[in-house]
């Protein structure tokens, strides 16, 4: 290092400090890609088992989405901590030990003999899941320019679109080999149902996924600017500041994407049971043929709305990525309407694919949008609290409000339909209504990013 270095202070010499080769910027990505591809494999298992399950445990569908629900609520009360530690502490080490908590407690839940191990086993998924989106928003914004964060992440994202998709593929598959070749009983376990042993086979190759975490560096932390923060570590008050500054553009932001994902999570999680109850079909081949179409759809749509976000910045626009997730969101309610309403399970899987194509485009475009509007030290804890957020309101709260209109309102085998209908109708209004009202404001947070991002290159 030279003299002229050594004599900057540590925020110049972080600001000065070049990013991280491009291909190597991109292999993070991969791994961290990988891992979230993993967690959604390993979160989707109870949505592909919910006939055994309920049978063997003795619980109706509101119970169900319980056990999912539960994921939820403490995912999104770790994250907030976790996002605190991942704006201080080594991001590569609390994500690695997130893989082997989450990947370790799948594998309780194969052992749970009842509703209440069962919860508690899915609650230490939660919690190990809660580890990687703060903690890759973070690491993500030391690793690429601002500009090129918002693809990252999308491209980080559709590890989730795959993971869920090739969750559904693989678990059908999982299913008809145990069916096919019964293991027999556990060492110390005894004698386990087939449904049980799915998330053995699933969650025990999740810990692989930590020999790849070994080649991930921590990069150095970015400057911040001194309009925004006093120190490299954003103080709870400062974040209160900039919440307070940016309070009407995060209110729509999280709101109106939390309500395409109490959608988007209901669809997808009763889709399964929707093709069982309504059309008469096995679980296991209606969920590899679900996958697939998830899979390449589904991945479609996060990567090329993510595109059209950044084009429409080009353009000039500073509230691109809130109206592409915006129109994404839109253009999934029909599809969601007109799935309901076919005669056979052929055209209800041909509507499938275009809907998994707009139904996954909110996601990638709702994440990438916080930290590009962030200063780099409260990336982690501001990622964190939207995923709270959308995790109690989408994850935690789609599959049990579907599920209690299964039970209570719509009942009966063709209730599904019409829960999943009453459930865009009044979801897709109040998301729509927060988007597009928010996207004034998310333009008013840009032109105040801009501003201390060059105020930041301003002090190099």
């Amino acid at each position: 290092m030279s003299t002229q270095q050594q004599e900057l202070p540590s925020d110049q010499q972080q600001a000065s400090q070049p990013y991280p080769s491009p291909a190597y910027a991109w292999w993070v990505i991969a791994v961290l890609f990988l891992a979230m591809l993993v967690s959604y494999v390993d979160r989707q298992i109870p949505a592909l088992v919910v006939g055994p399950m309920r049978e063997d445990l003795g619980i109706n569908d509101t119970q169900v989405g319980w056990l999912y629900s539960g994921f939820a609520f403490f995912y999104a009360a770790a994250g907030v901590p976790l996002a605190w530690l991942s704006d201080r502490k080594s991001r590569r080490l609390i994500v690695t030990i997130g893989i082997l908590a989450w990947s370790f407690m799948t594998v309780m839940c194969g052992i749970a003999k009842n509703f209440w191990q069962f919860f508690l086993a899915r609650v230490g998924v939660g919690v190990g899941e809660a580890t990687l989106t703060p903690a890759t928003h973070s690491l993500v914004g030391d690793y690429f320019p601002r500009d090129r964060i918002p693809r990252a992440l999308s491209v980080f994202q559709v590890g989730a679109v795959v993971g869920s998709g090739l969750a559904f593929y693989i678990i059908g598959f999982v299913l008809e080999f145990i069916q096919s070749s019964p293991p027999g009983p556990m060492p110390l376990v005894g004698e386990l149902r087939d449904w049980q042993w799915v998330f053995i086979y699933v969650g025990a190759p999740g810990l692989l996924v930590v020999l790849l975490m070994a080649t991930v560096r921590e990069p150095i932390r970015r400057a911040v600017p001194k309009s925004v923060s006093k120190g490299d570590q954003a103080t709870i008050g400062e974040i209160l500041q900039f919440y307070r500054t940016n309070w009407k553009t995060f209110l729509c932001h999280h709101v109106g994407f939390s309500f395409f994902g109490m959608v988007g999570y209901a669809f997808v999680f009763w889709t399964p049971t929707f093709f069982e109850r309504v059309h008469g079909m096995n679980a296991s081949d209606a969920s590899q043929t679900f996958g697939i179409i998830f899979m390449i759809f589904g991945a479609m749509g996060v990567l090329i709305w993510a595109f059209v976000g950044e084009w429409l910045e080009r353009k000039g626009r500073k509230d691109a990525y809130i109206v592409a997730g915006l129109a994404g969101g839109v253009l999934t309610l029909p599809f969601v309407f007109f799935i309901q309403l076919m005669p056979n399970p052929f055209w209800a899987f041909v509507l499938y694919a275009p809907a998994m194509f707009f139904v996954n485009s909110p996601f990638g475009l709702a994440n990438g949008a916080i930290p590009v509007i962030t200063p780099p030290n409260m990336r982690a804890q501001v990622a964190a609290i939207y995923a709270v957020i959308v995790s109690v309101f989408g994850m935690g709260l789609g599959p049990v409000v579907g599920g209690a209109l299964n039970d209570y309102v719509f009942t009966g085998d063709q209730g599904v339909r019409q829960s999943l209908m009453a459930m865009a109708t009044f979801c897709g209004i109040i998301g729509t209504s927060f988007l597009w009202i928010g996207r004034r404001y998310y333009a008013q947070s840009m032109h105040r990013a801009d501003a201390w991002e060059q105020e930041m290159v301003s002090e190099k």
